[in-house]
């Protein structure tokens, strides 16, 4: 599907938060293995509260890195559902998030983006050792110029003062640096915020109604690199 807005201007980078990078498919298999026939029940409680637990800590002050919220949203999920998992094996799911590999179609795109002269860096929300580890495991640090989390600055995005790290850390206008989402929130959160964004829909899901749409949308990273290459400056 392609949404209506070309970049406005030649653009010099692309910022990608970590999912269009790293699969998270493993951590809903692992899921599944555990409880059998309710692991998709699991990651979706799991998944809401990991980010309602995330922005309810910034707005009432006690902020938390992704590495608690995401312990303390899988500990509500199993209670909630009547699941039970001792402490070490549920240190080890969450753990997953700092071991996850790239996406079949990564490094080829990622070549082919530094080729034409682009810039990359990630911004996430992810714990800082979460992205350093997926980055170095991967054998993906040469591509990229700066791995930001937003733990930085304790600020999870939609805030725009954590999609400002990016501009920050790049030396750029926000709309020369094209920000490839996985989530349409995030999509929706980087258009909000100026950047020109392409939403890397890898799992099929529907377009938020957050009153913005992303630049274009595809279903992996090659439409992303035609888009980029095109309009790079």
């Amino acid at each position: 599907m392609s949404v209506a807005h070309a970049a406005p201007r030649p653009l010099r980078a692309v910022l990608f938060d970590a999912f269009p990078i790293f699969d998270p498919r493993p951590i809903a298999a692992e899921a599944e293995r555990l409880f059998p026939g309710r692991g998709a029940e699991l990651m979706l409680v799991w998944r809401t509260r990991q980010f309602e637990y995330a922005w309810l800590r910034q707005l009432s002050g006690s902020y938390a890195d992704f590495a608690v919220t995401t312990n303390d949203s899988l500990i509500y999920a199993l209670r909630a559902l009547g699941l039970t998992l001792d402490s070490a094996k549920r240190d080890a799911l969450v753990d997953l998030y700092a071991h996850l590999r790239p996406w079949p179609d990564v490094r080829a795109s990622l070549t082919a983006l530094r080729a034409a002269g682009l810039r990359l860096a990630i911004l996430s929300n992810l714990s800082p050792a979460m992205l350093q580890n997926g980055v170095g495991e991967s054998n993906l640090s040469a591509f990229f110029e700066h791995v930001l989390s937003t733990d930085r600055i304790q600020r999870y995005k939609p805030d725009p003062a954590a999609y400002a790290l990016g501009t920050d850390a790049l030396g750029l206008p926000r709309d020369e640096i094209l920000f490839a989402a996985f989530a349409g929130w995030d999509a929706a959160g980087a258009k909000r915020f100026g950047y020109p964004t392409y939403w890397i829909n890898r799992t099929n899901a529907p377009l938020e109604e957050l009153g913005v749409q992303p630049d274009r949308t595809g279903s992996d990273l090659a439409g992303l690199v035609a888009f980029a290459t095109r309009h790079r400056s």
